[in-house]
């Protein structure tokens, strides 16, 4: 029992490395451009592709990290991702449609869809907790 907890811990801080890599990555990617390298032909790619390589190596250590777990904990992720994507696809789309109808009175940014994706995701895994367990 001990050893599965070793385990477990091992990916989590390794997701979590990956994950704040990602944001570093993010980050530098963004704000580089204009206020490190002043939008260097080279360097504004290059730190977008070091990013999304980040991104996938986080993906990577998120899904063996869901390998690990056992069926109870892959069905309640299962299901929270499942909500999420629906809510995600139908409220993204919504949202999306009533900045070009100009029903809104700003601009549906990406960064609001990614909030609620996390919101959403959090929710979810509360509910399916509560109810599975």
């Amino acid at each position: 029992m001990e050893s599965i907890k070793l385990e477990r811990n091992k990916r989590v801080k390794k997701l979590a490395i990956w994950t704040w890599t990602w944001v570093a990555t993010m980050a530098i990617a963004t704000f580089g451009p204009e206020f490190i390298w002043d939008n260097h032909p080279f360097l504004t790619p290059f730190a977008i592709v070091v990013n999304l390589a980040n991104g996938v190596l986080m993906i990577l250590a998120n899904r063996d990290l869901f390998n690990h777990f056992d069926e109870l904990e892959r069905k309640i992720h299962l299901e929270a991702m499942g909500i999420t994507l629906g809510l995600a696809v139908v409220v993204g789309l919504t949202f999306s449609l009533l900045d070009q109808k100009d029903i809104i009175p700003f601009d549906a940014e990406i960064g609001y869809l990614v909030m609620f994706i996390g919101i959403t995701y959090m929710i979810a895994m509360v509910i399916n907790r509560k109810r599975y367990l």
